[in-house]
């Protein structure tokens, strides 16, 4: 492997949930160790399964692996990091401080900028020079922070007094009033981070073109702040052999390759490995020695029986359901790479063929809704709000009212704060809120919605919400505004889209519990792409598929109120056509 070659001390794995992240990293922990090297692995990934992989509890403290002599390893809880992180801050101003001014800190808290640099406030120690970490060669990190938490961690130390003189926006950086005391130990570890002959970068990616442009722009925000020593890793790519058993791993196969052929282009120079799709699931160490190498374990998995079908609803009878209302809005949220832009388009052309009148909109930058629709349909309109000109305009706007009552330092800090992910959501929103207005009569369909802790944080900062209730008062005047109807089911139906794998489903339970957070019940979740639900022939895809209905049952017993299970197909579902047999497969 190619990014096991002269390994540095330190090698991060990053990459979206449900990429094989956590087994790489364990498999590399395990290849080192083998080799006479000590090695610590770290996880700060909060779908951390890494005990269970090596079948023992390990934990927040550095535990020994006694199968693998050399190897030490240590789970740090980011959320229970991130907890005690608010406390420390919350805590000197609760009871200080008016109730309503306390909630506002805690919201500032409550969002995954606050968990990640919690988690670096956890793992700091790991990246300096310490007694902590003077016996071992490597330390192999499962999951690295993100461009952005860097760039805020290089940041002036002057947040605390900006935030609490009210002079920054709603944003992700609530969380930097707690850094002041650890600047010079924070600027060691991003220093270190920076440096190529210390740190290696192993960014983990599927061969789709979804999650491939997600990798390049991880790659670009990473390059842009220093870090440059980087490796592609492709990861679970179907092996041509089994393409030829089976019509839908030979649609697979092919997906892949034009995939990986179609690669963004600042992804090409990078050192990659590929390694191919397993049975097996990796747990124990005999499944990780073989993860990295073309080899089956010793212990293959036995062929596997599939129920003959699927106990599960179709996406188009959710859509029965939603048409029933005749309008209102329906939002799909998820994380990157999991499909919300066709399950929206098909969505849309479901409602669409009833003869409902509906409008589909976007604001994924990577979304192409013409292409994915291919064609025109009666009674469906399409549009596109350009996150990048929307933000632009957001930022002006608070430039030239709020900026322009600060000195250049004031204004300094409040361009960076514009430049935190929540203020693009922010302005998208607003952007949206002006399309949701035309839910009242007919179905507004909008892919990529904002999060549960976005739409607080516009709650709690953008004041509309709160100027409009505090104006009408008790005059008896009906209004709306665009949070009441989001917190309305009558008005909207979230739907949470997933993938059947541990992490995705995890990371989609954490949406749902931000979202209820807010006052917005979801509706309904979609498990896409499910090979399970495609009744694969392929002995590697059925113990694929065996290994999703954990997942599947997971959704339908414990989080979801309705769901949907969505097939993976073996064509792309590109066109009106194509996109019906996805609804009603």
């Amino acid at each position: 492997m190619h990014f096991m070659h002269q390994a540095p001390r330190h090698l991060f794995f990053t990459g979206k949930g449900g990429v094989g992240k956590t087994s790489i990293a364990c498999a590399t922990a395990v290849q080192l160790a083998a080799e006479g090297k000590r090695v610590l692995l770290v996880s700060t990934d909060p779908a951390s399964n890494v005990g269970q992989v090596f079948g023992q509890d390990i934990g927040n403290k550095i535990t020994a692996i006694p199968a693998v002599p050399n190897l030490f390893a240590l789970e740090i809880d980011p959320e229970a990091a991130a907890q005690a992180y608010r406390d420390r801050i919350v805590g000197p101003v609760r009871g200080v401080l008016p109730e309503p001014v306390v909630k506002g800190i805690e919201e500032q808290l409550s969002g995954a900028c606050t968990t990640e640099i919690a988690a670096f406030d956890e793992f700091t120690a790991l990246l300096i020079d310490s007694a902590l970490t003077e016996g071992y060669q490597h330390i192999i990190f499962d999951t690295a922070p993100t461009g952005h938490t860097i760039r805020l961690l290089q940041l002036p130390g002057a947040w605390s007094g900006f935030l609490e003189e009210g002079k920054g926006d709603a944003s992700c950086l609530g969380p930097l009033a707690g850094l002041e005391k650890q600047r010079v130990q924070y600027k060691a570890a991003v220093d270190a981070l920076a440096d190529p002959s210390s740190t290696r970068l192993v960014l983990v990616a599927r061969a789709q073109r979804a999650a491939l442009r997600e990798v390049a722009r991880t790659h670009e925000e990473l390059a842009a702040i220093g870090i440059s020593q980087q490796y592609l890793v492709i990861n679970g790519v179907l092996p041509a052999s089994e393409a030829e058993r089976d019509a839908l791993a030979a649609a697979i196969h092919r997906l892949e390759q034009t995939a990986l052929a179609a690669m963004p282009d600042v992804l090409k120079p990078l050192p990659r490995d590929q390694i191919a799709l397993k049975p097996f699931n990796l747990v124990g160490l005999d499944a990780l020695r073989h993860l990295l190498v073309d080899t089956a374990p010793a212990s293959a998995p036995a062929a596997v029986a599939l129920p003959p079908q699927l106990d599960a609803p179709n996406l188009s009878s959710l859509v029965d359901d939603i048409a029933g209302d005749g309008h209102g809005l329906v939002m799909l949220m998820g994380k990157g790479g999991v499909g919300k832009t066709t399950l929206a388009a098909a969505v849309a052309v479901e409602l669409a063929q009833r003869g409902l009148p509906v409008h589909l909109t976007t604001s994924d930058p990577a979304a192409h809704l013409a292409e994915t629709l291919d064609g025109s349909l009666p009674n469906l309109t399409v549009s596109r709000i350009d996150p990048h000109a929307a933000t632009q305009r957001y930022r002006q706007h608070v430039m030239e009212t709020k900026g322009a009552r600060l000195d250049a330092q004031g204004r300094a800090l409040l361009e960076e704060d514009l430049r935190s992910p929540c203020t693009e959501e922010i302005a998208v929103f607003q952007a949206f809120s002006r399309v949701i207005r035309e839910a009242g009569r007919k179905f507004v369909v909008m892919d990529t919605a904002p999060t549960g802790h976005t739409l607080l944080l516009l709650d709690a900062t953008g004041a509309y919400h709160r100027e409009v209730t505090r104006q009408m008062g008790n005059t008896g005047v009906h209004y709306t505004t665009p949070m009441m109807q989001l917190q309305d089911p009558r008005q909207t139906k979230v739907l949470i889209v997933t993938l059947a794998e541990t992490t995705p489903v995890l990371e989609a339970a954490n949406l749902q519990s931000d979202l209820r957070r807010a006052g917005i019940e979801p509706w309904a979740w979609i498990v896409n792409n499910s090979v399970a639900a495609a009744h694969p022939d392929s002995p590697l895809l059925r113990q694929r598929a065996h290994n999703e209905l954990r997942e599947i049952d997971a959704v339908a017993r414990q989080h979801a109120r309705r769901f949907a299970v969505v097939p993976l197909l073996k064509e792309e579902p590109v066109g009106v056509e194509r996109l019906r047999d996805l609804a009603h497969h």
